[in-house]
């Protein structure tokens, strides 16, 4: 680090700190990047983040946004399954962290959502995350049964009646409701995904690829095809050309932007600096949970909320490797064309095993392809009528 910092790097604050409130969920989903693939971590984390935890967590996230001067900073409750938790809990630690952020930097904003299955949302958590202003999102494999078969509970049993039952609920207060999340399957006609997950009125749709790597490729993936931008496609063909813009779809409306120059919102795609901070439930602080696909302690960086700051964070290798931008990538994603876009793609989707990051997005193919036919609908959308003779 002494050596980037020599070099003129000069790290960039945690905007985003998402909180482990729960260690433990009450679906088994098949696929889950936190119980089902490399990273094991979760088994020796206590089921339960404790209010002294809580407190901490609100010190530190204070002590970083009044050292930077954030305008804002973004709490995110996460799990596990964090409304596994008793409403009157549920807001204990974002309170927490406002009180703390009024005291010490009370120029900064704080905002709150609640990632959760939606299987457990009744009208007492929902008033209770209302009231504490936390907007709820759900995550979701499409919106009909089918879609959702290894959406199951410890038990095998099927978990899309009870979120179907939390997402009505959630579809009658707007002003909670943050949007839905769907992890796209191949398997599931991706028009019929969309319309489904429009039936319960996501305010925003989040269509994620699967998490994998060159060492564990996503499903249906090929050399010579591009399967997930076909699928993504699809969608996007009906989403752009509806006459009514019933729901914002992240993945289209962040290509959009960064091909108009615009700052992207996410670390997903283009260059922006990694800007999020994950606390475990003993206080660990970790980087993204999505690293845990990669590897065993991928995301771990032996600091704990009791012996470390968040600047200090900013200067663990692993971290800083995602705050690089350009330099970070591999030498044809930094002379392509379309790198201020696709940015090298999502950081886990780059991993092979024993050549790390450093590699173009196992994703590579489909990224082309999804950003210049958008690129090419966007020109066409702002290129004049032509003028009869």
């Amino acid at each position: 680090m002494p050596a980037l910092r020599a070099a003129g790097h000069r790290p960039h604050p945690v905007r985003q700190f998402v909180l482990k409130t729960r260690s433990r969920c009450n679906l088994a989903c098949t696929y889950c990047y936190v119980y089902e693939m490399a990273d094991q971590g979760w088994r020796a984390q206590p089921t339960t983040m404790d209010p002294a935890t809580a407190a901490r967590a609100a010190e530190r996230i204070a002590e970083h946004a009044a050292a930077h001067d954030l305008p804002r900073v973004d709490l995110v409750l996460h799990g596990g399954e964090p409304l596994l938790t008793a409403p009157a809990a549920l807001a204990g630690p974002v309170d927490a962290v406002r009180a703390a952020v009024a005291a010490a930097a009370p120029r900064t904003r704080v905002t709150a959502t609640v990632q959760t299955n939606g299987t457990l949302l009744t009208r007492g958590r929902l008033a209770a995350l209302a009231a504490a202003g936390i907007r709820v999102g759900v995550s979701l494999d499409g919106g009909l049964p089918a879609h959702n078969t290894r959406r199951v509970d410890h038990a095998g049993r099927p978990g899309f009646g009870a979120a179907a039952r939390g997402l009505r609920l959630l579809a009658r207060h707007p002003d909670s409701y943050a949007g839905v999340l769907c992890v796209i399957d191949l398997a599931h006609d991706p028009v019929e995904t969309y319309e489904s997950l429009l039936a319960f009125a996501p305010p925003s749709v989040g269509l994620l690829l699967p998490l994998a790597n060159w060492s564990s490729p996503p499903p249906g993936h090929h050399p010579h095809g591009t399967p997930y931008a076909d699928w993504l496609l699809a969608v996007f063909e009906r989403w752009w050309h509806d006459g009514l813009r019933r729901t914002r779809i992240r993945v289209f409306e962040e290509i959009i932007a960064l091909l108009l120059g615009l700052p992207a919102a996410t670390e997903t795609l283009g260059l922006a600096p990694a800007a999020t901070a994950v606390i475990e439930t003993d206080g660990s602080i970790e980087q993204a949970d999505s690293l845990k696909s990669a590897y065993e302690g991928a995301a771990t960086t032996g600091m704990t909320l009791r012996t470390h700051s968040f600047d200090q964070l900013l200067d663990h290798p692993g971290f800083a490797a995602r705050q690089l931008g350009l330099a970070a990538l591999a030498d044809g994603c930094r002379t392509c064309e379309l790198v201020e876009v696709c940015g090298g793609g999502h950081y886990p989707h780059r991993y092979r095993a024993g050549e790390g990051f450093r590699q173009p997005s196992v994703y590579c193919a489909d990224l082309q392809v999804l950003i210049r036919h958008i690129a090419a609908a966007v020109a066409g959308a702002a290129r004049p009528p032509a003028v009869a003779s």
